[in-house]
């Protein structure tokens, strides 16, 4: 098993099909885009499916999530979905994704065998989406979170990052666009992940603020009948129940004390953590004909050192030097 030295188990493999995506929100990357890997440094179709197999069979994986950049402009995508639910354990699949080239996706994901997706939207506004995202593209997410439903792919979750004088306002109607459609939305507190290195923690909306913010539309009750795990979002019935909100604090509220994730970056790299400043070699080693045994011994090594937390509140804390895109959500 890939088990730390604070006797966590990482069971959640996080892999990037690219470090590309087709949007240029604020919060990840500058407008003008960045410079992406070469094709040559990518790992292939077949090298990704082979990380994944070495994976499941041998160190314990049961949950791979396919990321970004964004995973929709990998060409392979659904057959790599296709070889990777045939896998035996059957690991659950499920993708994160900005939702565009989805409505036409979705169908083909879910006979591939995909389980579910998570869609980001942090606004229900057309003009607002242009300014995050620096493309007017706020429609085709909307389109494809109703061909996620209709696929059968749930349940279809929405990803929001409230940002402080933008989109702050809109966590109630937010809310109530997912409830009347059925999605569940998680609010998640915007890290230090962005390529300009432009986050602070006075721009940041807290955990404890967007709960402010639903409280006073909506009846909030901790579910308390699931029990939250390794989960990241903490979970509360609406007015009642069923329906459910989510919240992730990972800076004001982390828990990384529970965290079962693993990172395979879309350059071949392993990361034991988001925050990671160190990551290890598996792509190099594989190419040079490296053995599953081999390459299974590697992985371990490189989550064995995993620290007992992202450190954020500690003085010396340093923003990986990757950016969310080029890491994987």
């Amino acid at each position: 098993m890939l088990r730390d030295s604070f006797g966590r188990v990482a069971t959640d493999l996080r892999v990037s099909l690219t470090d590309k995506c087709n949007l240029r929100c604020t919060y990840c990357m500058p407008p003008e885009g960045l410079d992406w890997l070469p094709g040559a440094e990518l790992l292939t179709a077949d090298e990704i499916v082979r990380l994944v197999r070495v994976g499941v069979e041998r160190l314990g994986i049961t949950e791979v999530r396919y990321t970004g950049g964004e995973p929709l402009l990998r060409r392979e995508l659904v057959d790599i979905v296709t070889r990777t639910t045939a896998l035996a354990p059957r690991p659950q699949v499920s993708l994160t994704t900005n939702g565009i080239g989805l409505a036409r996706l979705a169908g083909p994901l879910a006979q591939a065998g995909l389980d579910r997706v998570n869609v980001s939207l942090d606004t229900l506004d057309a003009a607002t989406f242009k300014r995050l995202a620096h493309r007017d593209r706020h429609a085709d997410v909307v389109e494809g979170l109703a061909a996620a439903e209709a696929a059968g792919l749930r349940p279809v979750k929405v990803n929001t990052v409230l940002m402080r004088d933008v989109n702050d306002h809109e966590a109630v109607p937010l809310l109530r666009f997912c409830l009347d459609h059925g999605y569940e939305l998680r609010f998640i507190e915007q890290m230090p992940l962005d390529a300009q290195h432009g986050w602070t923690r006075e721009g940041m909306i807290t955990a404890d603020e967007i709960l402010e913010r639903l409280s006073a539309a909506f009846d909030l009750t901790p579910d308390d009948l699931e029990q939250r795990g390794s989960a990241p979002a903490e979970r509360f019935l609406v007015d009642g129940g069923p329906a459910r909100v989510g919240v992730i604090g990972s800076v004001t509220r982390p828990f990384c004390g529970a965290c079962d994730r693993v990172r395979l970056t879309a350059d071949g790299q392993v990361r034991n953590c988001l925050f990671a400043t160190e990551e290890s070699d598996l792509k190099s080693a594989m190419r040079a004909g490296a053995s599953d045994d081999e390459l299974a011994a590697r992985w371990i090594a490189a989550v064995a050192r995993k620290r007992a937390g992202h450190g954020i509140d500690d003085p010396s804390f340093l923003q990986p030097s990757r950016p969310m895109s080029a890491i994987g959500g």
